[in-house]
């Protein structure tokens, strides 16, 4: 890792109803496997958001390799920020070729569309994430954990060093997790890419990344690598919820075990 890839200095952020985010401080240094876990509600997509520039802060800034993101063009952001979002869906019947495709839509010239270079692109990281095989199917017809990795592949069309993931396991089961979370780590391992990602959780979040931010009511509460985070008590009083910590059988990592309200 050197130097900063990402930077929030100071970033409040309300909507209409109140405050969501109040005094982030975050850096986040090239090459760094960074997950975002907190309670519903406490603002983590929120600051996805703001970092990727999509909302801007109300107050303080972000900046983007040593520069105020603002002072980007939304076409030059898309260059270097690459985001996943949760689910999406297609409008039209497009094939997970040609949703890659627009991942390449920050780099195709207006008017003369893609080129050799775009289709070479987009099979590389179709190849990189598993997903060449995939490529004629209609995308919406594709079962979720293909669809998360299609989508991963659409950001890595866009040749961003960094990559911005709004829990990127969401509705896929225990094998579909593993295999979405062992490529974000390939990337981040191989690639060297920046990668901040919203985990819901948190014993995938100890296994897959090497430093954990918890956020909660919109402020940062713990910051560190997870046997540091992820504390019996601060899980307690911030997820409102009866847990007992044990480190894992084979890895140096802390992992949480839920404990019942009522005994059986």
């Amino acid at each position: 890792m050197d130097g900063i890839a990402l930077e929030a200095r100071g970033v409040d952020f309300s909507y209409y109803d109140g405050p969501v985010l109040e005094g982030i401080d975050l850096q986040l240094a090239r090459g760094e496997l960074v997950g975002l876990i907190g309670p519903n509600g406490a603002g983590k997509t929120t600051l996805l958001k703001v970092l990727s520039g999509l909302l801007p802060p109300r107050r303080g800034s972000v900046w983007l390799e040593g520069k105020e993101l603002r002072r980007f063009s939304r076409r030059q952001v898309a260059q270097r920020i690459a985001v996943v979002p949760q689910e999406m869906s297609t409008p039209f019947n497009f094939t997970a070729w040609e949703v890659v495709m627009l991942g390449r839509t920050p780099h195709v010239r207006p008017l003369l569309g893609a080129g050799a270079r775009d289709r070479a692109v987009v099979e590389e990281k179709m190849v990189l994430t598993g997903t060449l095989e995939l490529a004629p199917r209609p995308f919406n017809e594709l079962s979720g954990g293909e669809q998360q990795r299609v989508i991963i592949a659409m950001a890595l069309a866009q040749e961003a060093d960094i990559l911005l993931l709004d829990e990127p396991t969401v509705h896929l089961d225990i094998s579909h997790q593993v295999e979405v979370l062992e490529l974000i780590r390939q990337l981040n391992r191989r690639q060297g890419i920046t990668v901040l990602a919203i985990i819901h959780d948190l014993n995938l979040a100890s296994l897959y990344f090497d430093r954990l931010l918890l956020l909660n009511d919109g402020r940062f509460v713990a910051n560190g690598p997870p046997e540091e985070v992820l504390r019996e008590e601060r899980i307690r009083q911030v997820f409102r919820t009866a847990v007992q910590v044990q480190q894992h059988p084979t890895r140096r990592t802390p992992q949480v075990i839920i404990l019942p309200l009522l005994a059986a």
